[in-house]
């Protein structure tokens, strides 16, 4: 049997070698193997081999390591899915596909054949038409963030001729955005998901530094802040959300700064340096950039609304060990606190005065406190939005007005697993799953929404993984020990687990995140049992 084959492929163009006797994978199994210098995931599924690259697309990782179900594999570090026939991309946030390498089985030994050429290219754009200047029709996308690009690169795979306009008011190409509180002195050349060749390629004209002022739904036009008036026949809403500034006197201090681009990163990377650091708000965000600064700031303070960080979405206990994690590093909290005025002189930050009546001295104040969505402009449309101004899709990312579509933070979509409750969620991968079926839908395909959202965070270099929705969870089943940082937090709802949060504990996470996109329960009993095989761990 032979697998992948490419025409036209000349034996000097490759290397084979035998990795393994026929007998030692079992169907649904899978093994890393070495083919010359190429690392290569084995998989066997109903009595097939097929052999795909073993490092995951998006940052790396085993993919031998991961979670093997059915003809998929899970990434162990942020879920991405492939194909392990195809190599094909099946879930984000990894956004290329994987190479795949031929199989065959002679005298009991299964042999694999990579290409010579491939080596050490463990990357694969899957294929994507272009435009047909024939095609008389565009898809407008406004944000040029994951969920635009990811929209922009389905239409394209799925054969769409058409006009495709990404219009982003950043004065860059999409980037990675969940890198920008991890390295933060990072080149923005270095966060683009794509170079400037790939939609030039593809036919993908981008409009940057160029902002919707409004939308004409009935005559199908949107109004830019250049006076340009552009014409759609179909548009997809993706400007995302911005970060809240602090409302208090003093905000428009130097030295009081926001991160939302590559340049505010850098900014404060260098900002910090030797400074007396405040840090407003225990989000994700604000939690990254704190612990990032620790070995260049002079001082670290983080104000926090709540009783400990990450309250709502990971819960008290989680929150207590990341606040600890910090404090050990020398980092200092005041929580259940806000700020009530950022005190200046010459023009700079001097002091950071609190609620309670605390006076913090500071040289620089960050502020992490949420975000606002940036849906101004659609005021005036008819266009549904909700209390928060969140715009209100269906399950096919439809808005209530016909070729009018929304994805990315913006949204407030119904989400399946949650009993197809309606929920903003602000995840890169949700993001991205999003384009995509909203491009799907726009070429009339009726595909569904059906994510587990997945997330993850970096505190000192230590992962913590979430997946699943568990607000408003009513128990928490733990694993391990949080003091040990080693742990998988099961959160339940109604009897089943609904989400889970862990770290040094990989796969474990994205085991649970396969069983819930599969639709199978995971069980309170199945919980709360000492027999952790199923999610691939040892006792702890």
């Amino acid at each position: 049997m032979v697998l992948c084959l490419v025409a036209g492929l000349e034996p000097e163009e490759e290397v084979t070698d035998v990795v393994c006797d026929e007998a030692k994978l079992k169907d649904g199994e899978m093994m890393e193997v070495e083919v010359g210098d190429h690392n290569v995931l084995l998989v066997r599924c109903d009595g097939v081999y097929s052999a795909i690259s073993n490092q995951c697309t998006h940052y790396g990782a085993p993919l031998s390591k991961g979670v093997l179900s059915g003809h998929r594999v899970r990434c162990p570090w942020h879920g991405s899915c492939f194909n392990v026939k195809t190599g094909d991309l099946e879930e984000y946030p990894g956004i290329d596909c994987l190479p795949c390498h031929k199989v065959k089985v002679e005298n009991n030994k299964v042999y694999v054949s990579v290409q010579k050429r491939i080596q050490g290219q463990p990357k694969r754009i899957k294929w994507m038409g272009a435009r047909d200047q024939a095609v008389l029709h565009t898809v407008m996308l406004l944000g040029g963030g994951a969920a635009s690009l990811m929209c922009a690169e389905t239409l394209r795979q799925e054969n769409y001729g058409g006009r495709i306009i990404m219009v982003s008011r950043d004065d860059l190409l999409p980037y990675d955005k969940t890198r920008l509180s991890k390295i933060m002195n990072a080149e923005s050349e270095s966060l683009l998901m794509r170079k400037i060749e790939f939609f030039h390629k593809y036919d993908i004209e981008v409009w940057l530094k160029k902002e919707a002022l409004s939308i004409d739904t009935n005559k199908k036009t949107v109004t830019f802040d250049d006076g340009l008036i552009q014409c759609y026949d179909q548009i997809l809403i993706a400007t995302g959300c911005r970060a809240k500034s602090l409302d208090c006197p003093g905000v428009d201090l130097e030295n009081v700064l926001m991160l939302e681009t590559p340049e505010d990163a850098r900014c404060i990377h260098y900002a910090c340096v030797g400074c007396r650091t405040v840090v407003v708000g225990t989000s994700f965000v604000g939690m990254e950039v704190a612990a990032y600064m620790i070995d260049m700031a002079s001082s670290i303070t983080i104000i926090g609304s709540s009783e400990l960080p990450y309250q709502k979405t990971l819960g008290p206990e989680l929150g207590k060990v990341t606040m600890m994690m910090l404090e050990e590093r020398g980092v200092r909290f005041y929580m259940n606190d806000a700020v009530a005025e950022v005190q200046g002189q010459n023009r700079r930050v001097k002091a950071v005065k609190l609620k309670s009546g605390i006076t913090i001295e500071a040289d620089l104040l960050i502020a992490g406190i949420g975000v606002n969505p940036n849906s101004e402009f659609l005021k005036g449309s008819p266009i549904r939005m909700d209390s928060k101004n969140y715009v209100i899709v269906d399950k096919y990312m439809r808005t209530n007005i016909t070729d009018v579509y929304c994805a990315g933070d913006l949204t407030s979509f119904p989400l399946k697993m949650a009993k197809g409750q309606n929920v903003s969620i602000g995840h890169w991968q949700t993001a991205q799953a999003h384009g995509r079926i909203a491009a799907l839908n726009m070429l009339r395909r009726e595909v569904e929404l059906n994510i587990v959202p997945f997330y993850w965070t970096v505190l000192l270099g230590r992962t913590i993984r979430y997946a699943g929705y568990g607000e408003g969870y009513t128990e928490m089943v733990l694993k391990g020990r949080f003091e040990n940082m080693k742990f998988l937090a099961l959160y339940l709802k109604d009897d089943e687990v609904v989400a889970a949060a862990g770290l040094n504990v990989e796969p474990a996470v994205s085991v649970v995140a396969e069983r819930l996109a599969e639709g199978r329960v995971i069980t309170k009993a199945e919980a709360e049992s000492d027999d952790l095989s199923w999610l691939k761990l040892q006792p702890m």
